[in-house]
């Protein structure tokens, strides 16, 4: 019989590690760390040059101690792996929905996500931290009268679910994933309404029943994930 597991691991935001840098936070989704970073360059992509547009990208990597071995630094290779390029793809695109990109100006904010700790949903816990390191670096604009409005438009958050032994579960640490049948990364909107999908299946089909039972998880951990964003910004 399937049986559900709708419970989330400790989910943690704290501004207290960096003090170079104004626009960060560190998340913890359970055992997984990561320094979330948001940079403010005044210039664009030369795609981008005398659109009035702005920009949001950002860069991913998990350092050497992150994992149980240790993970080799990617600045020593010829080029980074598909999955650093993959995920850090999917955290740009994430984030730049959430702006609306005029109010922006023409100016670019990279996001840095660097994963201190490992333990599964590195990518769900950098799109939700770089949310709000996003978010500080336009307070920051506003503060300083570099823009009039905010151009933050909506929340932004991401959380992990998949089937393990038959168990549809929410937030995967690192031994469900890796034992998953199924594997899912939903990205969402306050509003509930959905950024991107990934979900395959790694041992066997799953139904139209279990994506949709996902998807329900899913969608309420994005609210209580938001509720936290919401908290430790005192919106």
């Amino acid at each position: 019989m399937d049986t559900l597991s709708k419970e989330m691991r400790n989910v943690s935001i704290s501004f207290d590690l960096l003090t170079n840098v104004e626009n960060s936070c560190v998340i913890k989704f359970g055992n997984t760390i990561v320094i979330c970073t948001a940079t403010i360059e005044e210039s664009v992509p030369h795609f981008l040059r005398k659109s009035g547009m702005g920009w949001v990208t950002a860069e991913y990597g998990m350092l050497p101690g992150s994992t149980n071995e240790r993970m080799r630094r990617e600045a020593k290779q010829t080029a980074q792996s598909g999955r650093t390029q993959e995920i850090q793809r999917l955290i740009g695109r994430s984030l730049r929905v959430a702006v609306d990109r005029v109010a922006l100006g023409e100016r670019q904010i990279i996001v840095d996500c660097d994963v201190i700790q490992a333990d599964g949903g590195t990518r769900c816990a950098s799109i939700c931290g770089g949310w709000v390191a996003l978010k500080l670096a336009t307070n920051t604009l506003k503060r300083n009268g570099l823009i009039k409005f905010d151009p933050i438009i909506r929340h932004v958050a991401a959380i992990s679910c998949g089937i393990v032994d038959g168990e549809k579960k929410l937030d995967l640490n690192y031994q469900e994933d890796s034992a998953a049948e199924t594997d899912a990364n939903f990205v969402m909107d306050d509003r509930g309404d959905l950024i991107e999908v990934q979900c395959s299946a790694e041992k066997k089909p799953f139904s139209k029943e279990d994506f949709e039972i996902m998807f329900s998880m899913a969608s309420e951990g994005i609210k209580k994930l938001v509720e936290i964003q919401k908290s430790v910004l005192d919106e």
